[in-house]
């Protein structure tokens, strides 16, 4: 019986990979990007391979998530944001809306889609999850969307 692989141990060497940033929050949003593309990178996946785009807000993550997969010509994407509830319902409905949009866009076109949104209750949670470390989920998104797009590859027969 095979050993199954570590997380994120694959090889994204030859990948490109869209990444669709949520200005809202930004600061926070900001850290996950960073992140994700240290995890790009230390995955080979080439600086010039990775295309980031800027959206006004979580809710608009899963048209541009779906334009990369189904137009952009990447094998992944990684949708970063933060949602950080408020005194309103309005958290529900945009955390809610993009995580469903999001894994539609994966279901709908093959493509590997990361939810690299943080929904989190308070700032200070938010701030822990997109720390300067390893432990940003920035990071843990880019490194899922290399080993989804080999896993999907190897799937599909090819290397």
């Amino acid at each position: 019986m095979k050993a199954s692989p570590e997380f994120g141990d694959a090889d994204g060497g030859g990948l490109r990979i869209g990444v669709a940033a949520a200005m809202f929050n930004g600061t926070i949003t900001e850290a996950l990007l960073k992140w994700c593309r240290e995890g790009l990178l230390h995955s080979g996946v080439s600086d010039a391979d990775i295309i980031v785009e800027w959206v006004p807000g979580a809710f608009e993550l899963p048209l541009a998530a779906r334009v990369f997969a189904i137009d952009g010509g990447v094998d992944a994407v990684v949708c970063l944001g933060a949602v950080i509830r408020g005194d309103t319902a309005h958290f529900e409905y945009v955390a809610g809306e993009a995580a469903r949009g999001i894994q539609e866009v994966a279901l709908e076109t093959g493509v590997p889609v990361m939810f690299g949104v943080l929904t989190t209750d308070t700032v200070e949670q938010a701030e822990e999850r997109s720390r300067d470390d390893e432990t940003n989920k920035g990071y843990e998104a880019a490194r899922g969307a290399v080993h989804m797009a080999r896993v999907l590859e190897r799937i599909r027969g090819g290397a």
